[in-house]
């Protein structure tokens, strides 16, 4: 199945011609989290192609409007569109208050559900089988939450294993849910024809100054997406308004082991995405990619 961020919008307080506001959708499997959607979300889904229907969680970092301004029309098309099965909503729990009122901003007849799971404090907020996604608090001028998600550890079925004890077809299928299975009056465990594979890690950290928590949730990422606002020449200005720098967000990435790096939200003050790069490439030898709105971006697969 596929996993895959779909780059909605990536400015921040201001767009510009070729920045929209906040907004990422993360495909995984058979769900969909829709990251910190900002003004013009609902618009920029219809370009991206991707449908309401397939929104299966909203995540909101925190109550700056470029982060969740398109709650409203979001919320609504849910109900446009008769979304069948509940939406859950995870934010700070101090938000409470905006929540209600971006979700009531104006009259519509609501029936798509949305069930409201706000973030109290550090730890898990979610899990079912796309894994366990955690909420961690950063350090902005307003309470905010980072996001990670995490997969359970699996196995990677060997081939040759398989085929030098005889499991083929249906067999290999059930020795996975159940652990045995006999063949030819032979008994085959999981172990025998299988090696640990670690679950997949994605993790998601918009506005904040460097804290531990912003290194906890990029621990072991295979996709990290952190904001860049700034280029280092302003690191100052990042630090007094709770932002990061490129350079930040690279080291961040080299030190936690990050597989792919994207940044995103970038300042209106900056039209030339190669200084991003450049800056980046600094800190960070890996897997980069300067967030373009309307891009997708595969989750790199593990082996």
């Amino acid at each position: 199945m596929a996993r895959e961020l779909v780059v909605l919008g990536t400015g921040s307080q201001v767009p510009s011609r070729s920045r929209g506001q906040n907004g990422y959708f993360l495909r995984w499997d058979d769900e969909g989290f829709l990251f910190d959607p900002g003004e013009g979300t609902q618009r920029q889904m219809l370009f991206a192609g991707v449908a309401v229907g397939a929104i299966t969680r909203i995540c909101i970092t925190h109550f700056h409007g470029d982060h969740c301004l398109g709650l409203p029309g979001v919320v609504q098309r849910l109900s446009l569109d008769r979304v069948p099965h509940t939406v859950q909503a995870h934010y700070p729990a101090s938000g409470r208050e905006y929540f209600a009122r971006l979700r009531h901003a104006s009259s519509f007849y609501e029936v798509a559900k949305v069930a409201e799971e706000p973030a109290y404090d550090d730890g898990p907020i979610a899990s079912g089988p796309f894994g366990v996604l955690t909420a961690l608090r950063l350090e902005h001028p307003v309470e905010a939450f980072g996001y990670q998600l995490v997969e359970p550890d699996g196995v990677r079925m060997l081939p040759e294993a398989l085929a030098g004890y005889g499991v083929t077809g249906p067999d290999v299928g059930r020795l996975q849910r159940e652990g045995l299975v006999e063949v030819d009056g032979r008994v085959v465990t999981l172990d025998q024809v299988s090696t640990p594979r670690a679950g997949q890690r994605f993790a998601f950290v918009m506005d904040t100054r460097l804290c531990d928590n912003v290194y906890e949730l990029a621990d072991r990422a295979d996709m990290l997406v952190i904001e860049s606002t700034f280029l280092s020449s302003e690191s100052a200005h990042a630090t007094t308004y709770g932002h990061l720098t490129a350079l930040d967000a690279a080291r961040v990435a080299k030190e936690c082991g990050v597989r792919k790096l994207v940044l995103t939200h970038f300042s209106q003050r900056y039209d030339d995405p190669d200084a991003f790069r450049r800056e980046a490439a600094e800190g960070f030898d890996g897997d980069l990619v300067i967030a373009a709105d309307l891009t997708r971006i595969a989750v790199p697969s593990r082996a």
